[in-house]
């Protein structure tokens, strides 16, 4: 997409943190505004922020197809089209694998990956009725590499990227572009509203919440500037944070040591973190 004004941006999870921040910055470059979130009462206010931009809010759970269907239908008879959709809707879930249940994992899964592929095969049709169109999947650095404790999460992250770039290639001839986003430590509060699986002790999870603030320290608004430009640029992917890049390299140049060595990297830093 090579602008943003007069796009009918469809954005989900705009209840706080990044899709909040994007529905204020794309209100503001003039885009018309599809908000989705399962929490009502934080959906309004991210309404409420992005001011006298034409926005509607939609009461949506990600993980269950026919609500996104639902939803589908509902911007199409209320905008008659959608160009922009931002699958951003995440949960977290603290606890090793030993220590989840499979329903537990489901539930993050179903939220976290299925999620996004319920927007795009819903809102796919739509897209390619456009003459330019853009979808944006949020992954994360845990979509590449997978560090202990992240079992669930990571595997959430890993499935969105593998699903974006077979996504990307099957529209590489259309008007659709697709990018896939990959940020390192969001000052958001999906750490915080973490669930911890059963069989965790309450001593680890307060520890866990209680370090979140001091390795999430990007600010979301400064993810939703990235992600935009990233979108104007049509890039097939796209990096937040330092780290981010740094992990990105690590990868390709240690393909099959960089998990180890970032591990135990990432609990240096949790440990330094546990210092201050």
């Amino acid at each position: 997409m090579r602008r943003i004004r007069g796009a009918v941006a469809v954005v989900t999870g705009a209840g706080s943190g990044i899709g909040r921040a994007l529905a204020v910055q794309l209100g503001a470059l003039g885009a018309e505004l599809a908000l989705a979130d399962v929490n009502v009462a934080a959906l309004d206010e991210t309404r409420k922020l992005v001011g006298t931009a034409k926005a509607k809010a939609y009461n949506v759970d990600v993980a269950q197809g026919a609500a996104v269907e639902g939803f589908a239908l509902a911007v199409q008879r209320d905008f008659g089209r959608a160009s922009l959709l931002i699958n951003n809707a995440g949960v977290a879930l603290f606890g090793t694998f030993a220590e989840l249940t499979l329903a537990e994992m489901e539930w993050l899964i179903r939220i976290n990956f299925w999620g996004v592929i319920h927007g795009c095969k819903f809102f796919l049709p739509l897209l390619e009725k456009e003459p330019e169109a853009h979808i944006v999947n949020i992954s994360s650095v845990f979509g590449l590499f997978g560090p202990p404790g992240q079992t669930a999460y990571s595997s959430s992250k890993f499935a969105v990227r593998g699903f974006s770039e077979c996504l990307r290639e099957e529209l590489r001839a259309s008007s659709v572009r697709v990018t896939c986003v990959h940020p390192a430590g969001i000052a958001t509060r999906i750490a915080e509203n973490a669930r911890a699986g059963a069989a965790t002790r309450l001593e680890d999870q307060q520890h866990a919440r209680e370090r979140a603030p001091h390795v999430l320290r990007i600010p979301p608004e400064k993810a939703a500037a990235v992600i935009i430009r990233g979108i104007l640029r049509n890039k097939d992917r796209v990096l937040i944070g330092k780290d981010a890049y740094r992990i990105d390299l690590m990868q390709r140049l240690l393909p099959v040591r960089a998990t180890a060595i970032l591990s135990a990297w990432v609990q240096k830093q949790i440990g330094t973190a546990d210092k201050r």
